[in-house]
């Protein structure tokens, strides 16, 4: 295609909202409306690795078949959420004492990596000790380890004779991971930082859990070292976002002698069809490929005492619960414990009341303090925040030399850049497209099923007519494309991926012709495609800090793939079709890809660069490398877990050669 046909590449703002419906393609009124499309197909090929997961669970009748669904699922576990760094030494401090009823409360603040620490109060009972102690995990609350209820579990286990360390997570309490100068957190969400944190960590092959799951590690290594505590008679439990970490460090710390997660255990099978994945730690990748439910959570560390703490009405489906109780009942049977596993069901919504605490502090005292009957608990007073406090002004990035995850990430990202550049030095390695291409579970495009168009309707303009129509292949979604057809085609094709949506391209634009128009009106065949979860068919409207298809993106991750790969092979599939269709010239069209498109086609491109004549990029992200390690959740659809341990995006332009034009 000549070069005069691009001029200008993009219009510099999207189309007008009104126009855009004017080019709808797919049918608004069905059961699954567009929006939901993208969701809805892979929430079927979750619950089908969830139907092989159950299949084979079913099969478990002897114990050896138990140990070795155990092992195989903590080796798999252990591998998603990655490498821990070797440990420090913890260095611990008590910054300050406080006397309860019944109890005091020493102020803590520990190493969890070199200058990288940890707050926390440890709630002590009465006497010398050694004492049983629990590690209470938060949930998602503002002022972390000082929220009332993380009090009241840790009060009323210390009034029961258990000691209590409850921490605060990263992006919570004293550990904002993000500060303004004059100390005040960045982000005022309880999860926003969880979410924001996990973006640049699953580019260096973590994610927020990794730091989440360590960071309760070494909180049992502070507590196991204590002389007061009875390293033997270690607990683990937490409420909500507590319960994902008390569900994690249970099944992977072989020193919980007895747990008790709280309004976080369903299953996966009725989470996705619920309210669907949520914040970012609660997603390990690739962990409903290798067979591991919520329900495995348990299983692993069976027959170790376990209890489920629920509510009838939480957001977290109470039908699941009970699946996973059935199913826990009959394995920890099968290793003759049937005993040490339970569920105790409070009336309410989600959080820990009255009730599941009582039972919960019963159910540690039974099994670390030997003593088995009802907890009376007393009336519970609370310390407020400043009274908790561990640091001077109330953050630990605020003191001298601390460093962030972002920062963790950072110098991870640079590791993993100069070994990449040593692997360079001869030019890219051979066998990186294949590479690449496992790494974003892409199909080649031999594999990727053929598109037959369906024409939906069509609409003159001044030089050229544009088609509705969709692009279809049993098992995969259909793509809302406008076709450009000139009055004289001149023989030239073109293939536009807008980040904004197709309709950017046909409707009216403030500053001129969008790129379609232009190239439409110069003699060009030109397709405009929706790729899933953009254009038409986008769940919504991204946020400042997150993807809009972030639930698409976590859905797509537990299953071990990505959007991006997902992405790129409708890219392919679509690109296939036109030069199918309209044969250019030398069998090659030209792709040209803007803002959110970008990242997905570069990568179809890359990985099939015969396929294209020339290719243009506008608005994309230029390197993963230059994110790692800042908050970039909302680029979250367009990064792909461990990439950088292969490849970066300039490897991708490298690899397109003098197809790349500027």
């Amino acid at each position: 295609m000549k070069r005069t046909l691009f001029v200008t590449l993009f219009s510099a703002v999207a189309a007008l909202a009104t126009a855009a419906e004017d080019w709808i393609v797919l049918p608004q009124g069905t059961e699954v409306p567009p929006q939901r499309r993208l969701y809805a197909h892979l929430q079927r090929d979750a619950l089908q690795l969830l139907a092989q997961r159950r299949q084979a669970w079913e099969k478990l009748q002897t114990p050896e078949q138990c140990r070795a669904w155990q092992v195989e699922r903590q080796e798999r576990f252990g591998e998603a959420i990655g490498p821990f760094s070797e440990r420090c030494p913890l260095e611990p401090q008590v910054v300050g004492n406080l006397d309860g009823d019944g109890y005091r409360v020493e102020k803590i603040i520990l190493r969890s990596r070199p200058q990288h620490h940890i707050t926390a109060a440890l709630f002590l009972p009465a006497g010398e000790g050694p004492h049983p102690a629990v590690l209470v995990a938060c949930g998602h609350s503002r002022t972390a380890k000082a929220a009332d209820y993380n009090q009241a579990m840790s009060i009323a286990l210390a009034r029961a004779g258990i000691a209590a360390l409850c921490y605060d997570p990263i992006g919570q309490g004293e550990r904002s991971q993000q500060i303004h100068p004059d100390g005040r957190p960045v982000q005022s969400g309880t999860t926003t930082e969880h979410f924001l944190i996990g973006a640049g960590s699953i580019l260096v092959g973590r994610n927020t859990a990794h730091y989440r799951i360590y960071d309760g590690i070494r909180c049992l290594d502070y507590l196991a070292g204590r002389e007061d505590i009875d390293a033997q008679k270690l607990g683990c439990t937490g409420c909500s976002g507590g319960g994902t970490m008390t569900s994690y460090l249970m099944a992977l710390d072989d020193r919980i002698a007895c747990a008790a997660p709280a309004c976080y255990i369903t299953t996966f099978e009725q989470l996705i069809q619920t309210i669907g994945p949520q914040d970012a730690e609660q997603n390990i990748f690739g962990q409903l490929a290798f067979g591991m439910e919520q329900t495995d959570y348990l299983l692993m560390r069976a027959p170790k005492p376990t209890l489920v703490c629920a509510t009838t009405e939480d957001f977290f489906d109470i039908t699941g619960t009970w699946d996973t109780a059935r199913q826990a009942k009959r394995f920890f049977g099968t290793l003759n414990a049937p005993e040490c596993v339970d569920l105790v069901e409070a009336p309410g919504k989600h959080g820990l009341g009255p009730l599941g605490r009582r039972t919960m502090v019963q159910w540690m005292r039974r099994w670390l303090a030997g003593i088995d009957r009802p907890v009376a608990e007393a009336e519970l007073k609370y310390w407020n925040e400043s009274e908790l406090q561990c640091t001077p002004r109330g953050q630990v990035l605020l003191e001298s030399g601390e460093r962030s995850v972002y920062d963790l990430n950072a110098e991870l990202a640079a590791v993993l850049a100069e070994r990449r550049r040593a692997s360079r030095r001869d030019g890219l390695p051979p066998g990186l497209q294949d590479e690449i291409r496992q790494r974003i579970a892409a199909s080649p495009l031999a594999d990727i099923p053929v598109r037959t168009a369906r024409v939906v309707g069509s609409v003159s303009q001044e030089g050229y007519r544009i088609d509705r129509l969709a692009l279809e292949a049993e098992g995969r979604l259909p793509l809302a494309c406008l076709r450009f057809v000139p009055e004289t085609p001149s023989g030239a094709l073109a293939i536009v991926l807008d980040g904004d949506g197709k309709a950017a391209q046909a409707a009216p634009q403030p500053d001129g012709l969008s790129v379609g128009q232009q190239l439409a009106r110069q003699g060009a065949v030109v397709l405009a495609v929706d790729l899933s979860g953009l254009g038409e068919t986008a769940p919504g409207k991204p946020s400042s800090v997150l993807s809009a298809e972030w639930k698409e993106f976590y859905l797509a991750y537990l299953m071990g793939r990505s959007l991006v790969g997902f992405r790129a092979e409708e890219v392919l599939a679509a690109a296939r079709w036109a030069i199918g269709e309209h044969r250019p010239p030398e069998g090659k069209l030209t792709l040209l890809a803007r803002g959110r498109a970008t990242v997905a086609s570069l990568h179809a491109a890359a990985l099939e660069p015969d396929l294209f004549a020339e290719c243009r990029f506008e608005g994309g992200l230029d390197s993963w490398h230059d994110i790692a390690g800042q908050p970039c959740g909302e680029h979250l659809a367009d990064i792909v877990h461990g990439a950088l341990a292969t490849y970066d995006l300039p490897d991708l332009r490298t690899l397109l050669g003098q197809r790349l034009r500027p």
